[in-house]
């Protein structure tokens, strides 16, 4: 007799003990974060996760390459082989940041700016020199990037200084936020990084846009971005550096940041519409950082332009997302931060894609998710998850008491 027969419940399948443990009856802090996290914007992540891998993968060859010498020889697919160790430590820091209720994730980047800005400070001290620039502080295992772990948790902190104008509108939120970004943006020009200062500002002008600042101080604030700029030329000699090597290349200065330029330029075209197939790529091999700031490039060369632009495509699909997302929130904080975060993943895959195709001078900045690099992998990780926990939709999780809800009206 079968159980059916008996009164006894049929055996469930694996799906029906998934819908069991994760039903929209379950109000355990799993089930709640299953149902209520934006799923595509998770799957979106992981694809990309994915996509940098096998970029790694056939990048990691040339790299190995020029980065062996006679003191130390690495294997073809040394890089790869992190960047998965690297993968495997990042995935579950974005999931466990993700499930944070919108207090604890503002707590966690408060404390998290004040401690990432004092690293900071100290890196042109202690950090460790590559290629003229200190960014970087040595911890053995990899190199910590502070600026890397800055971004969204100054993300946040803007965000949430911002929130507090319907508190108490006479509190100078404008002249806070510049204070706090132009104290970030001195300590990157020490480095010296110009390109993460161009990040900084341009998320916080964004931000304050989106805020509803008086379009007048807009104005004003991109005269004085333009007059920096030229500040930057006169008085920077790494900023005049740059910007002369891409409009005055120097032909016999083989190492010019023009001749990376160049080189970027001639692997992302080398394979045609389709590429070459994977490992089938041979002008990588002249590229400098193939596996970091030029992976693009390699994406172009092994697996054609129609991946360049699937690529560009997801990028600008998070983005598009996350905004869609947030046109019926009513709560300014989590407004204000998620935009934010999502503006900081496109611009930054933007810079990146313009310096690979020759729009815009060398930066030193890396693709979002896939570009090789431990420190850039947690810290995305850390900041994609803050931005799924500011995009729940779940009646159960605590606002902040700082959050204040938008005046529709």
């Amino acid at each position: 007799m079968t159980d059916v027969m008996r009164g006894a419940p049929p055996a469930r399948g694996l799906r029906g003990r998934v819908e069991e443990q994760l039903g929209r009856s379950n109000r355990s802090p799993l089930g709640l974060w299953f149902w209520e996290i934006d799923r595509v914007l998770l799957l979106l992540a992981m694809v990309m996760i994915g996509i940098g891998l096998v970029a790694v993968a056939a990048a990691s060859p040339a790299s190995a390459v020029r980065y062996s010498d006679a003191s130390r020889s690495f294997a073809p697919m040394y890089y790869f082989w992190r960047q998965a160790l690297w993968v495997v430590v990042s995935i579950p820091v974005l999931l466990v940041v993700s499930m944070m209720p919108t207090l604890v994730a503002r707590r966690f980047a408060l404390a998290g700016a004040a401690f990432m800005l004092l690293m900071l400070a100290i890196v042109p001290f202690v950090g460790d020199e590559v290629n003229g620039a200190r960014r970087w502080i040595g911890l053995g295992v990899m190199n910590f990037q502070p600026s890397e772990f800055l971004k969204p948790f100054f993300i946040v902190t803007t965000a949430w200084v911002l929130s507090l104008r319907a508190r108490d509108p006479d509190l100078p939120l404008f002249a806070i936020t510049l204070a706090l970004t132009g104290v970030v943006g001195g300590l990157l020009m020490l480095q010296p990084d110009f390109g993460q200062t161009v990040v900084f500002v341009a998320v916080w002008v964004t931000m304050l846009m989106i805020a509803g600042t008086n379009p007048r101080a807009i104005l004003a604030l991109a005269g004085v971005g333009i007059g920096g700029i030229v500040a930057a030329y006169f008085f920077y000699g790494t900023a005049r550096a740059r910007i002369d090597a891409f409009l005055f290349p120097d032909p016999d200065k083989a190492m010019s940041d023009h001749y990376q330029t160049d080189m970027a330029h001639a692997t992302i075209t080398g394979g045609g519409v389709t590429g070459t197939g994977p490992g089938g790529g041979m002008v990588k091999f002249k590229l400098p950082e193939a596996h970091t700031d030029y992976i693009f490039s390699v994406i172009g060369e092994e697996f054609g332009l129609i991946a360049c632009m699937i690529v560009a495509v997801l990028y600008l699909a998070l983005v598009v997302r996350v905004f869609v997302k947030l046109l019926d929130e009513e709560d300014a904080f989590r407004l204000f931060a998620a935009s934010g975060l999502a503006v900081q993943f496109g611009l930054q895959a933007l810079i990146n894609m313009a310096v690979n195709t020759g729009i815009a001078p060398s930066k030193g900045m890396t693709l979002p998710f896939i570009s090789y690099g431990g420190s850039s992998m947690i810290a995305l990780s850390i900041g994609f998850g803050m931005l799924l926990a500011f995009t729940r939709r779940n009646p159960y999780l605590k606002r902040s008491p700082y959050s204040v809800r938008l005046n529709r009206s």
